[in-house]
């Protein structure tokens, strides 16, 4: 087959992505079909082909097809081109010194939270996240205010087995079952909290970042020393004055991109 004959199914293909990521959850081939208006024959045979590359996830129980890890890892590389980095770096850097601590912008990078930038307050602390580092994204409080907005299918698709459940510092969920109660209590309070997952003696919040269709593309965290009474276990508090100063800066930097908070 000819370059010139891949072009028109390089549409269809990304015809089938659009539609997709239209969606807030995953969709039937039938209803992909319609919406494109492409054959079923053809639709289940880009689906196939998107699904061995990574772009799409089959749900079979379902029924069903999501987008896939794939899709995620390209619209980071789209933010990391992108100039949020720019935009938001202003508005970290008054936080961290309204907070007095590290403030960073983070984005979902696979099972990964990849650290965008960073803003030191005046006295700063030595922490891991730096711009260009990633971490896993089910222990970091930027990561799970992105997951809690993500349609469970998606979150699924990420962590798919027990193995990806990374531990640094012995605290954080060891499994899925357990990744969806901390989401869920994401969802219910509105933000996310860390403490002691990623580096023993630091919590965090975060807050995210939505696009102009009311989803995650990256998330605003602060950073600060926290030594629970108990050093073997967290000790449940939720820091609401942090998340409130966070919260504002996220909001402003989904209003300057053009997003707007899901309904």
């Amino acid at each position: 087959m000819g370059a010139s004959s891949d072009v028109p199914a390089l549409r269809r293909g990304l015809a089938i992505l659009l539609a997709l990521a239209g969606h807030a959850g995953p969709v039937p081939a039938a209803a992909l079909a319609r919406e494109t208006g492409l054959p079923r024959s053809t639709t289940y045979h880009l689906l196939a082909e998107l699904e061995s590359a990574g772009f799409v996830v089959h749900l079979v129980a379902d029924r069903r097809y999501a987008l896939g890890v794939a899709a995620f890892d390209l619209g980071s590389a789209y933010l990391r081109q992108d100039p949020l980095e720019r935009l938001a770096a202003p508005l970290l850097r008054s936080l961290a010194e309204r907070a007095g601590h590290t403030a960073q912008l983070g984005v979902l990078h696979g099972n990964e939270v990849l650290y965008l930038h960073k803003e030191r307050p005046p006295r700063p602390e030595t922490l891991v996240t730096d711009a260009g580092v990633r971490l896993p994204a089910h222990l970091t409080a930027t990561g799970r205010a992105i997951l809690a907005h993500l349609p469970t299918p998606h979150v699924r698709a990420l962590f798919p087995k027990a193995s990806v459940f990374v531990s640094r510092t012995g605290r954080g969920p060891h499994g899925l079952a357990e990744l969806r109660r901390i989401l869920a209590e994401v969802r219910r309070r509105g933000w996310a909290v860390e403490d002691g997952c990623v580096t023993a003696g630091f919590a965090s919040v975060a807050y995210p970042v939505f696009d102009h269709g009311g989803r995650p593309m990256a998330a605003v965290g602060i950073t600060w020393r926290h030594h629970c009474p108990d050093r073997e276990t967290a000790c449940g508090r939720t820091w609401p004055e942090f998340a409130a100063q966070v919260r504002q800066t996220a909001t402003e930097i989904t209003v300057r991109i053009g997003g707007r908070a899901p309904v």
